[in-house]
């Protein structure tokens, strides 16, 4: 229908995690990535027909995302220490998250949008950590990460 019209928008839900992925979420990072490269790509196969490909990229935010969480079949012993650390840091950002509301408003922009771009960060938080992305040096972001994670704990053994 959208190659027929020649216009046309297609909008994808992304996260900071497809550009800035976190510990112990390596799969849902994964897979943002794709919707990343995904949508890049469609874009570009698809901008001289009229339709343009956008990406939301949202930090944190309070949905009901992790009542669909699944436990793993089994847990190493090694990262309990870490992950129980991870959990409890996550917990206290949820609550401060934006709402979907935020996210949603982004969508709006996006679909509105008289010169659409590929992507668009959702909130303050997102937006720092894209400009943190592109303009930090990788070990001072790798090292605020670690901290804000508190992932480097002093029992904690680096490999």
């Amino acid at each position: 229908h959208m190659r027929r019209q020649r216009s046309g928008r297609i909008i994808n839900i992304g996260s900071v995690l497809g550009f800035l992925p976190m510990p112990f979420g390596a799969l849902y990072s994964a897979t943002k990535h794709a919707i990343e490269g995904y949508s890049e790509s469609l874009d570009h196969e698809l901008r001289t027909m009229g339709i343009r490909v956008s990406v939301i990229e949202p930090a944190y935010t309070k949905t009901q995302f992790d009542a669909n969480l699944l436990a793993p079949d089994a847990t190493l012993e090694a990262y309990r220490e870490a992950r129980t650390r991870l959990t409890k840091v996550l917990t206290g950002v949820m609550g401060r998250a934006d709402g979907p509301d935020v996210v949603a408003n982004v969508v709006l922009q996006a679909a509105g949008a008289a010169q659409p771009r590929l992507r668009y960060t959702a909130g303050g938080l997102a937006n720092r950590l894209r400009l943190l992305r592109r303009f930090a040096p990788t070990r001072l972001l790798d090292a605020g990460i670690r901290k804000d994670l508190r992932l480097d704990h002093p029992t904690v053994t680096q490999a």
